[in-house]
């Protein structure tokens, strides 16, 4: 295997197991074995369980940008569908989208996942600012963030459908994006 090939298989091992298991806590000797490689072969694609850790939130983040950039072409930028998109993304795939924002565990990984994680907001706001009606595009859109990302984190875990059974989604979206900045 090449460089490039082992570092690569262990990410994508990282995902699978990470995606089974459910929880961000996947050993390397795990991933190791899941890949195909040594126990010792992660240790020197990535000195630390974090550098490892943060590789597989950086391939969630760019999957998550891939869906809300799907979904905001499909809609013509509506915010309600990119919510619904980001919604969706916590619901299908729990356990990545919770590592995506477990900093506890990524932080001092030597990672830069600000690097990924930036220009989803920047693109977020560069929508609320084509949208207009709002003099503050990055204060509108980061209350609109805080909002689904609340609804993604209580939907994900299903919290919030046993504490309101059958609460339709669409219109939490829709209401949070809407009291985000009243521009709508």
């Amino acid at each position: 295997m090449t460089v490039e090939n082992t570092r690569a298989a262990l990410v994508r091992a990282g995902v699978e197991l990470l995606e089974e298991t459910g929880s961000p806590d996947v050993g390397l000797r795990s991933i190791a074995r899941r890949a195909g490689v040594s126990h010792g072969a992660p240790r020197r694609w990535f000195p630390t369980h974090r550098l490892l850790l943060a590789a597989i939130a950086e391939v969630g983040l760019q999957d998550l940008a891939d869906a809300l950039e799907s979904a905001a072409r499909a809609s013509d930028h509506d915010l309600v569908e990119i919510g619904r998109a980001y919604v969706d993304f916590a619901r299908r795939r729990p356990a990545m989208f919770t590592l995506i924002f477990r900093h506890d565990l990524l932080e001092d990984s030597g990672a830069n996942l600000r690097s990924s994680s930036r220009p989803i907001f920047a693109w977020l706001v560069s929508i609320v600012e084509k949208s207009g009606g709002t003099t503050e595009p990055e204060a509108t859109a980061a209350s609109i963030w805080v909002a689904i990302h609340g609804l993604a984190v209580l939907f994900s875990t299903g919290a919030l459908e046993l504490t309101i059974p059958g609460v339709d989604v669409v219109d939490m979206i829709r209401r949070a994006v809407h009291s985000s900045g009243g521009w709508l």
